[in-house]
C-alpha cells in the first residue's frame, strides 16, 4: 500500500518516541487515536515492519500491540537520522525512590495469629467421651419412599 512519506516518517517517529504503538482494527477509521494519520496506514505500515522483523505484533481484544525490536531501532535510527544516544521511553531506566525501611514497623507478638488458631484447636483436647451408654439409634426407613411400613 502507497503511504506517503510525511505520513510514514510520523508514524515512525511516535513508534521510535514511545518504543510501542497501539492500533484498534479499524480499517475504516478516518485517523489513528495518536497521530494524525489514516489508521489503515498505521497498520500497513507496521505490517510491513512486523514482515522485516523489526516490529513484534501483539493482538487482543481489537487491538494491535507493535513493540519494537533491537533490530527495528537501528532501522528508524538509520531512517529517523538520529544519533545513537537516543533510545526509545521503554528502554530508558527510571531511577526508583528508595524503599521505606522496615525499622519503623510495630512489633507483633511471636507467631502471629497461629497461636490463637491453635488454642481454639486444643480446647477441647479434654473431652473424649463418645455418646451415652443408654443411646440406641433407631434406623427406619426412608421417609415417603419404597414400601409402606407395617
Amino acid at each position: 500500500m502507497y503511504i506517503p512519506t510525511a505520513n510514514r516518517k510520523l508514524i515512525y517517529e511516535n513508534l521510535f518516541k514511545d518504543g510501542v504503538l497501539v492500533a484498534k482494527k479499524d480499517f475504516n477509521a478516518p485517523r489513528h487515536q495518536d497521530i494524525n494519520v489514516p489508521n489503515l496506514q498505521v497498520i500497513k505500515a507496521m505490517q510491513s515492519l512486523n514482515s522485516r522483523g523489526f516490529v513484534k505484533t501483539q493482538f487482543s481484544w481489537q487491538y494491535y500491540y507493535y513493540t519494537l525490536t533491537d533490530e527495528g531501532i537501528e532501522y528508524l535510527r538509520e531512517f529517523l537520522h538520529l544519533p545513537s544516544e537516543i533510545f526509545p521511553a521503554t528502554f530508558k531506566k527510571v531511577a526508583r525512590a528508595a524503599a521505606p525501611r522496615l525499622g519503623g514497623r510495630p512489633e507483633r507478638p511471636e507467631g502471629g495469629f497461629r497461636r490463637e488458631r491453635d488454642d481454639y484447636r486444643r480446647r477441647d483436647d479434654g473431652k473424649k467421651e463418645g455418646a451415652s451408654g443408654d443411646f440406641r439409634p433407631e434406623f427406619r426407613g426412608g421417609f415417603g419412599r419404597g414400601r409402606a411400613q407395617q
